[in-house]
């Protein structure tokens, strides 16, 4: 029999330590006493250290001004999320472990005083056995988070990547350095006499699935429609373990949004008396075909679904906030909603993050958002071209497992992605940019193979862009050399447009300003941000979409005010991708797909590429996304 316990309602502190000296909690004899440095605070789990020590009255809102500089510290500290387990949850089977399902990003486990084990990934599942630990009525549990790596960022260098820590905390152009650290998903304390399913997962097809994993007996699975059973058989542990396949069933197919119901079906593995493995799951066919004249070589860009020819059209989708451990299924909802409202069809998950939570996954099944998933690679600026050290090819393996074990079976998920910009010079050096990194590359081959393995009937793309160029040079028009293809970020004119050629926009953008609300908010409730220049400190801080010149240019001068520059900011943003998707789409089937730069911000940055603001709102360039996605393709 196996029993889970979500350990979230228990009591929960937080403490910090300088580095090394918690480690009295595993038994050492440090030679001296350790005294925290900062005193237990109140905590949850899941939970941010930034988050929970905000609300202790620790530190400031990094939100507001400059005091993101003032957090900064706390990447200095060694961070002890505590709690007692009682011994009835405990003593139930000789089995004992603890499931972490997000730990971002390094760190230990301590129970009873005795070190349990370490763990260094940011983006898999980690499970420590606690089977030997001796019980007592009460049985402290301590995570401890080591220090952060020093550097991820923007600008950095891809070749040399070795921490598996989500990168765009450390800075990016929309927004500044809140390094996470903490729990960012569930944790579990799993209870078990032995009989229990292990490794569970499901591979679909467009008209059937097959289950794979480990049991010690017979096990019964069902997929069931509401009150209507279609499939209840049992299986013998050898065929889960092979894969028991169940084809050809009468399933109603799962659309995305606008283009159909998105239907979905109860799947269970049960061991009878013991355990039993539950998801929620749909069916849809995809191929892909060529674009309308498409060189003869270039990869197919339009996606098919249930027989359809569908216009891909949606945004990229970044964390909704640096702190993404404290987001809720509300503030995912939020979102997503939006997003389906304005006629959204697919989100990129960019490589620079991490695997969303679940609950963005399964309100992408709710609402149908193709998801085009990354694996966490990506650019650098430095150089851009992926590691080539066996090492880390040895430590992706078990993230690009565990990225398709935990996620595969939703049905909204539409393809693997290699990960973001991962490109070389145009004379053929790894340093540099301009050409998309080739497929034969040992570590975008490795993942090719790993997700072929695992989910076979879903796409993989080795990286985005792809293709002969990653981004377009118009003299280049009409060579056959643009397939998918990243960029502009800012307004780019008519005859650009009207001329291009490429298969595929997967990041098209351009910047406009937060609304005059959320700057006066943040930044200021009169004119913080002005002067609009580099004399500003906010400026130097937040300034990567900095407008002072093209203002200058259009007006002879300087903003008079803050609404002035907000009014033709937006105005600029609107305007310019208003041109881009409306003659991208009018292209159709000429071209597969456009997808903006950026979807949300996840901070409230003066001024960038997001087209929903920091609450989530509607920048006016998103209404005007929305006239266009809520129209046919093919329409001028």
């Amino acid at each position: 029999m196996k029993t889970v316990h979500d350990l979230a309602p228990l009591p929960w502190t937080l403490t910090g330590y300088a580095p090394e000296t918690w480690r009295f909690l595993a038994g050492t004899d440090l030679g001296a006493p350790s005294v925290a440095e900062v005193t237990p605070v109140k905590a949850r789990v899941p939970a941010s250290v930034q988050q929970l020590l905000l609300e202790g009255g620790v530190i400031p809102d990094w939100n507001h001004g400059l005091n993101s500089r003032a957090v900064e510290w706390v990447e200095h500290r060694n961070w002890v999320f505590s709690t007692v387990v009682p011994r009835a949850l405990l003593a139930a089977g000789p089995v004992r472990r603890l499931r972490c399902a997000g730990l971002d990003a390094a760190g230990w486990v301590c129970c009873n005083n005795q070190l349990v084990g370490r763990f260094e990934n940011g983006f898999i599942e980690h499970v420590f056995d606690l089977s030997a630990i001796p019980l007592a009525d009460e049985n402290p549990l301590q995570i401890i988070f080591d220090l952060p790596p020093r550097w991820l960022g923007q600008f950095h260098h891809t070749s040399r990547i070795r921490d598996w820590k989500a990168r765009f905390n450390y800075t990016w152009d929309w927004q500044p350095r809140l390094v996470q650290i903490g729990i960012w998903d569930r944790v579990t304390l799993e209870v078990t006499d032995g009989r229990e399913l292990a490794n569970v997962r499901c591979q679909l097809a467009p008209d059937g699935f097959t289950v794979f994993g480990d049991a010690p007996a017979r096990v019964e699975v069902r997929l069931e429609d509401g009150d209507r059973c279609l499939v209840n058989t049992t299986v013998e542990p050898a065929q889960l373990a092979a894969g028991a396949a169940f084809a050809n069933l009468a399933v109603e197919p799962w659309w995305p949004n606008r283009e159909g119901p998105q239907k979905t079906y109860r799947l269970s593995v049960r061991l009878p008396g013991a355990d039993e493995w539950v998801r929620i799951v749909g069916f849809k066919n995809v191929t892909w075909q060529a674009c309308t004249n498409a060189p003869a070589a270039a990869d197919p860009w339009i996606c098919v679904v249930n027989g359809r020819p569908l216009f891909l059209q949606g945004v990229n989708w970044t964390p909704i906030r640096p702190n993404y451990a404290d987001v809720i299924a509300a503030d995912y909802e939020v979102r997503i909603r939006t997003y389906a409202e304005m006629g959204c069809n697919v989100f990129r998950v960019w490589g620079g993050a991490f695997l969303e939570k679940e609950v963005f996954y399964d309100l992408c099944d709710r609402y149908g958002i193709l998801i085009w998933q990354e694996f966490p690679f990506s650019s650098s600026g430095i150089d851009n071209w992926p590691p080539e050290d066996p090492q880390v090819f040895a430590e992706t393996r078990p993230i690009v497992r565990s990225y398709i074990t935990r996620r595969q079976h939703h049905a909204a998920l539409l393809c693997w992605c290699g990960g973001n910009e991962l490109q070389g010079a145009m004379d053929g050096g790894k340093y540099g940019s301009g050409v998309p990194t080739p497929a034969s590359h040992p570590l975008l081959a490795m993942m090719g193979e790993e997700t072929a393995a695992l989910d076979p009937t879903r796409r993989y793309l080795h990286t985005s862009p792809a293709g002969p160029r990653a981004q377009v040079n118009e003299k280049e028009y009409g060579l056959g050399l643009h397939w998918d293809i990243h960029g502009p970020w800012w307004p780019a004119s008519q005859t650009y447009w009207d001329r291009d050629d490429s298969l595929f926009r997967s990041e098209v953008g351009a910047a406009g300003a937060s609304p005059l609300d959320i700057l006066q908010e943040f930044f200021g409730a009169t004119d913080g941000l002005l002067p609009l220049d580099e004399s500003n400190p906010l400026w130097r801080r937040f300034g990567f979409w900095l407008q002072a010149d093209a203002f200058q240019k259009d007006h002879g001068r300087p903003p008079r005010d803050l609404a002035e520059y907000v009014t033709w900011s937006q105005r600029l943003q609107t305007a310019a991708l208003d041109r881009a998707a409306r003659t991208t789409k009018a292209r159709f089937p000429g071209i597969g797909g456009f997808i903006v730069w950026m979807g949300h911000d996840p901070f409230p940055c003066p001024c960038n590429t997001a087209v929903l603001d920091f609450h989530g709102r509607m920048k006016p360039a998103a209404r005007v996304l929305q006239d266009i996605f809520l129209a046919p393709p093919g329409r001028p």
